[in-house]
Parts: C-alpha cells; sequence; structure tokens
C-alpha cells in the first residue's frame, strides 16, 4: 500500500470494505427508489392469493393479506434507512457541540457534560431507546427522536476525545497565538481535523440505530401498521412461521444484510481514513 493512495483507493482495496460499500448503496439505493423499484404497491390487498409462496408473479411470496413481499421489504428498508440516518444525525446535532465543548473546556464545561455522559450510558442503549419511545408514543418521528437522543453518548464520547487530543497540538497552539477565537478554534481547526473519527463514528452507529427502530417497530413503538417496516413484518410474522416461513426470513435477512453493509463500510472507512494504515 503506498502511502500517495488516497482514503477511496485504501477503501475499494480493502475487499471487506469494498463489498460492504456495494451492499450498503445496494440497499440503501433500493430503498429510497422503492416508490420506483417495487414492482406492487404494498398496500394492495389481494384475498386470492394469501400466503402465496414465492413465485415468478411475487418473487418472495405474499402475506396475510395478499400483499406483495418484495415490494413491502423495498418500503421497510427505505423507513429503516431514513429513520436510522435521521436519528443518528440528530445525535450527532447535540453530541458534536457538547463534545467539543467538553473536550475544549475541560475545568469549567467538561465535568458537567461528562458527568451527565456518564449517567445517560448507564443505560443499555436499546433499553433507553425503548424506555423513550415509550413515552414518546408509537411514530416514526418519535422513534428517531428516541434512538437519536440514545445515540448521544456513544458520538459524544468520540467527539470528546478527538477534542482533548486535538486541543494539545502545535497547530491549535499557533492558532491560539494568532489571535483566533475560541469559536475559530473550535469549528474551523478542531472540528474539520476531527471530521474522520466522527463519520466513522456515525457510520458505525446507523446500523444500530436501523436495529433499534426494527426492534421499536417490532414492539409496536415505531412505525405503524399497515405502513410497511421491516420490524412491522417480523412481527406480523411471528404468529404464521410455521405456514408461511418466507414472511420471517426475507425481512430478516434484509435487515441483516443491510446492518452488515453499514459495519463493514465502517470498518472501512476506519482503516482507510487511519494515517498509520496509509502507510502500510
Amino acid at each position: 500500500m503506498t502511502a500517495t493512495a488516497t482514503p477511496a483507493r485504501r477503501l475499494l482495496r480493502n475487499p471487506a470494505g469494498a463489498f460492504g460499500l456495494a451492499l450498503t448503496v445496494l440497499l440503501v439505493g433500493a430503498g429510497l427508489l422503492a416508490p420506483l423499484a417495487a414492482p406492487h404497491d404494498p398496500a394492495a390487498v389481494g384475498f386470492d392469493r394469501l400466503y402465496a409462496p414465492p413465485s415468478w408473479a411475487s418473487p418472495l411470496g405474499t402475506d396475510e393479506l395478499g400483499r406483495d413481499q418484495l415490494s413491502r421489504i423495498l418500503y421497510g428498508l427505505r423507513a429503516s434507512v431514513l429513520i436510522g440516518v435521521a436519528a443518528v444525525l440528530m445525535a450527532a446535532a447535540v453530541a458534536v457541540p457538547l463534545g467539543l465543548a467538553a473536550g475544549y473546556y475541560r475545568r469549567v464545561v467538561d465535568p458537567v457534560v461528562s458527568r451527565l455522559n456518564d449517567a445517560v450510558m448507564a443505560f443499555p442503549f436499546l433499553v433507553l431507546a425503548v424506555g423513550l419511545a415509550a413515552i414518546l408514543g408509537p411514530s416514526p418521528v418519535n422513534a428517531a427522536v428516541a434512538i437519536g437522543v440514545s445515540q448521544v453518548p456513544n458520538i459524544l464520547r468520540v467527539m470528546r476525545g478527538e477534542a482533548l487530543r486535538l486541543s494539545g497540538e502545535q497547530f491549535v497552539d499557533a492558532a491560539v497565538a494568532g489571535g483566533a477565537g475560541d469559536a475559530a478554534v473550535l469549528f474551523r481547526h478542531i472540528l474539520p481535523n476531527a471530521a474522520n473519527a466522527l463519520l466513522v463514528q456515525v457510520t458505525v452507529g446507523i446500523p444500530a440505530a436501523i436495529i433499534a427502530e426494527a426492534m421499536l417497530s417490532f414492539l409496536g413503538l415505531g412505525v405503524q401498521p399497515p405502513t410497511p417496516s421491516l420490524g412491522v413484518m417480523l412481527s406480523s410474522a411471528q404468529s404464521t412461521f410455521a405456514q408461511a416461513p418466507w414472511l420471517a426470513v426475507f425481512p430478516g435477512v434484509a435487515l441483516v444484510l443491510l446492518t452488515l453493509g453499514f459495519n463493514l463500510l465502517g470498518d472501512g472507512l476506519r482503516d482507510a481514513l487511519d494515517p498509520k494504515g496509509a502507510q502500510r
């Protein structure tokens, strides 16, 4: 590996990272283009084809109302991606400023922010998401907010660590000596240099948010029927698994592949953006 290779080239030369990128692009693209890619209306009921097994007409079969599974999975991927990405972006919008402030103002802000972050991290991620969703009420927006709040501690911890590390670098001392104010130091010098670590954390956080969305929808706290969602589909399929196993298998496989793609992509980005890895 040459030192002149760009991060994009290093990512594409990493088999796992390249596979994760391809899988993510394929599934995210299929979900976002669901209105064009779906062969049928996901809400169209067909009482003449209840529990139809996979066939040419319905490659992934139909459900208890005769609705096409492939179309519903595509729309379910769309819901999972939109809610998962929205949740992580909301978490980053809160965690990045707090992490920057905590890492830079070590004596005043850091003790307060760190103790509050530790208190939130005492609750397991999924338990906190379920509790917040139950308090807020079942809806896609509330699910995204609950997942986003639950994601804040991890992103804040990464941002704080980067701010602590970078605030001691010579280029920050030079900026301060040159008369740069705190806002300029934080957002012009520290934040851009922490972007790589932040990007990796966001990419890794998206699959966790997607799984959380599926779990909340499974429990009836996220997307509500009849709107397609992978979690809703898995919930509906549990009582008919023996009769129509494809109702659980195909949404489950879609969820696994989607999260696998993001996880492999996150690992690939971490290696590609690692300055030490660039020398190998």
